[in-house]
């Protein structure tokens, strides 16, 4: 789990007569990452295509083609089927031409509709303005145009022109029509004025000249004839789509298994009569290999397992070391295909199989937002499965939200079929069961406390502070979020350890453990009963127990106790009393001891990264707390505005599920804080609250759910990626893709 699966390399060696029943036979199996051969043996070449290869790859490409003009999906898929080879030749060629047909004539009137666009817009100016085209032009000494730009601006100039003697604008719908007097350039003159000049279209020739307007008029009645034709070529190409959607999405798959088998060969080592084929493969599965391939094609291959890939930084051995493969002794061409001695046809890390069980496997979509983990890495899959859900429920907590989290993520998993969107689905869940349980602990149902009346008779186990009365339990969430980063971080820390030990326990200990001891070290000595003037008092009584002291004050605890856990304080483990320095403890010597490794390994930077990792990183996880709070008072206002409340020995109590005498009681002693919208006085205005009410209580608690996703979501997301990633993980891990295909749309039963 904590492992990717264990990878082996694996060599197919046989006679070049039945590599098309191997290639056959692997790809059936869908097992084998094909490693592509470099060219680096001796009197090896890389084999060739298959024939037919590129008749089956232009197909695919025109099938491709087809569907993105008909915009097809895999949604538009219907049954299974078979597709024989007939079949499709003579069906392709027929879609082909119909699709092609029907395309043709759409684009066509397509650029007609956009000629027309064109022309309407060049004389709509001049309808606008009202002027016949003839008046702009056949002046000896008048200038004449139209365009666009400010008729202030465009009459200042002209007034400041040397060169104008008169001139006369008409302005309509932000078009300007200019005559000036006499003769002159007028693009010198107004270059000044943000003039935009209009071409003056031509409308016809001769009798056949028209109008702006009537020109526009019939331009907008051949764009109806233009449009209609459209919407038929539109519906015929949707009558298509729906008619050959399965034929072509089945094509597709067809081609596709085709020309991966007819190009296998291109990955291969091949002399004239033989072909050697490299790969990995889970090495619980290498047994099925060689067993797929004696079946299919006896002794005329040998299928040998080279090695089981190590977990270190090359992945594997790089000697090509038998571990006990099957097969026969050589191929039946009878060359020597191991020609150099029996150097790997593949270097670097094997592909990685991350290794999880169901109910962790969807929480791979969040290992993917960076990369999958390397061959060599801890997989931190595992981890994130237990602390992400629990980071969320916690700082949500709400009973309601976390039925509608959950129904959200069941949505994405049986409404979708991308895997990405389902593992989505499943995180989804989780994460909804975990806020689900935090808030029947909390007692609230959609940020209202009358969950904890029915199910813990008004007393549920725990609290989350944001009411005054019990704003000690804000401050334990505070601590409990440091201790949970410290165990976190050391988790981090701990895996890195393990991915270093290749280079030695020493190493390791010094990269790794240096930093376990100092962040320890330091969170030991903050949680401890010496140096007590800066710490504050309810450290050491949130956790503790009735009758306990609290040694920051002295005086016995008899509140405040949010966990009874009967924590208040490390002692100080006393070591020895030095000159100067003083007693110097336990606690103390694991941080100097700590410091000392870090700055060993990590030279003068290691001082700033003490104070920012050790210390900084865990505090950066009180956000838990802060959204938490921040979360409650959100849902807190909504309720608030809607029902009313008021403060009654230090807690707030909702005006709307209150008795009367209480609430009375309240306003009598001024302790109403809103009257909310629910429980407005007289006819029209209760009416009013009551429609107000809802809305601000649906579209508020919408809010708090959608920002619980972008808040508490988003900062959980950030401390398994920022803080807890960064001490230990890398990625860049090599994406498994065997040689194979699942099929969707065809088969061939």
């Amino acid at each position: 789990m904590l492992r990717p699966k264990q990878m082996s390399r694996v060599s197919v060696t046989g006679s070049k007569r039945v590599m098309d029943d191997a290639v056959e036979a692997v790809h059936d199996l869908n097992l084998l990452h094909v490693t592509e051969y470099d060219g680096g043996w001796e009197g090896f070449e890389p084999g060739d295509p298959v024939e037919g290869a590129e008749d089956a790859a232009e197909k695919l490409v025109t099938v491709r083609s087809l569907e993105s003009i008909l915009d097809i999906t895999e949604e538009d898929a219907g049954r299974t089927r078979i597709i024989e080879d007939d079949e499709l030749d003579e069906e392709l060629e027929a879609t082909r031409n119909r699709v092609n047909e029907l395309d043709d004539r759409r684009s066509e009137l397509e650029d007609e509709l956009r000629d027309i666009d064109e022309k309407v817009d060049a004389a709509r100016p001049f309808a606008e303005l009202g002027i016949d085209l003839d008046l702009l032009a056949g002046y000896d000494s008048l200038t004449a145009t139209v365009g666009e730009g400010d008729t202030e601006t465009i009459r200042r100039t002209l007034i400041d022109a040397d060169e104008v003697d008169g001139f006369e604008l008409f302005e309509e719908s932000g078009y300007v029509a200019v005559f000036v007097y006499p003769d002159v350039d007028l693009e010198d003159v107004l270059v000044g004025a943000a003039f935009t000049r209009y071409e003056v279209p031509e409308l016809g020739d001769g009798d056949e000249a028209t109008s702006p307007e009537k020109y526009i008029d019939d331009l907008e009645h051949r764009r109806q004839k233009v449009e209609s034709k459209l919407e038929t070529v539109e519906n015929e190409l949707e009558d298509t789509k729906h008619e050959v959607a399965g034929f072509l999405l089945a094509a597709e798959e067809k081609l596709s298994i085709e020309v991966q088998k007819r190009e296998a060969p291109l990955t291969f080592a091949t002399t004239e009569n033989a072909f050697v084929a490299e790969g990995w493969i889970p090495s619980d599965r290498y047994a099925d290999l060689a067993e797929t391939l004696q079946s299919a094609v006896g002794d005329h291959v040998d299928v040998e397992e080279l090695e089981q890939a190590k977990y270190d930084d090359d992945g594997h051995a790089h000697e090509r070391e038998s571990v006990g493969g099957s097969g026969s002794a050589g191929s039946e061409s009878g060359e020597a295909v191991a020609a150099d001695g029996g150097t790997a046809m593949s270097g670097g890390e094997p592909p990685v199989v991350q290794d999880n069980s169901g109910a962790v496997k969807p929480f791979e979509v969040l290992i993917e937002v960076i990369n999958r983990p390397k061959y060599s890495e801890l997989d931190p899959t595992f981890i994130l499965f237990l602390t992400f859900p629990l980071f969320f429920g916690f700082m949500i907590g709400d009973l309601g939200y976390g039925l509608l989290y959950a129904g959200m993520g069941y949505l994405l998993m049986s409404r979708f079929e991308s895997d990405a969107i389902r593992s989505l689905g499943g995180v989804g869940i989780y994460a909804g069961v975990f806020t689900a349980i935090f808030g029947i602990l909390y007692g609230e149902f959609f940020g209202l406390h009358q969950l904890g009346g029915i199910l813990w008779d008004g007393h549920p186990p725990i609290h989350k502070g944001l009411q005054p009365h019990y704003i000690y339990y804000a401050y334990a969430w505070l601590l409990a979020s440091v201790i949970a980063g410290v165990f976190h971080l050391v988790v981090g820390r701990v895996f890195d350890f393990v991915n270093n030990l290749e280079h030695g326990f020493g190493e390791a200990f010094m990269e790794s453990g240096s930093w376990i001891i100092l962040t320890l070290g330091v969170w030991w000595w903050v949680f401890s009963t010496s140096a007590l003037g800066p710490k504050p008092n309810f450290m050491f009584s949130v956790f503790a127990a009735e009758g306990m002291t609290n040694p920051a004050t002295g005086e016995v605890i008899t509140e405040g106790v949010a966990l009874p856990l009967g924590f208040n304080g490390f002692a100080p483990i006393e070591l020895v009393t030095l000159p100067v320095v003083g007693t110097l403890t336990l606690q103390v010597l694991a941080i100097l001891v700590g410091l000392a490794m870090v700055l060993k390994v990590e030279g003068g930077i290691g001082l700033v990264e003490s104070i920012t990792q050790a210390f900084g990183h865990v505090v950066s996880y009180t956000r838990i707390a802060a959204v938490l709070l921040a979360k409650a008072g959100m849902a807190l206002a909504v309720n608030l505005l809607v029902f009313g409340a008021y403060l009654h020995d230090g807690e707030f109590h909702l005006i709307f599920f209150a008795e009367a005498a209480e609430v009375a009681e309240a306003e009598a002693a001024g302790e109403v804080i809103f009257g909310g919208l629910l429980n407005a006085e007289g006819g029209a205005m209760l009416v009013l609250g009551v429609i107000f009410g809802i809305v601000v209580l649906v579209l508020g608690h919408l809010l708090v759910l959608i920002l619980g996703i972008t808040s508490a979501g988003l900062q959980a997301v950030r401390l398994e990626y920022v803080e807890f990633f960064g001490k230990f993980y890398e990625g860049g891990g090599k994406k498994y893709t065997p040689f194979g295909y699942d099929r969707t749309y065809t088969t061939e039963d």
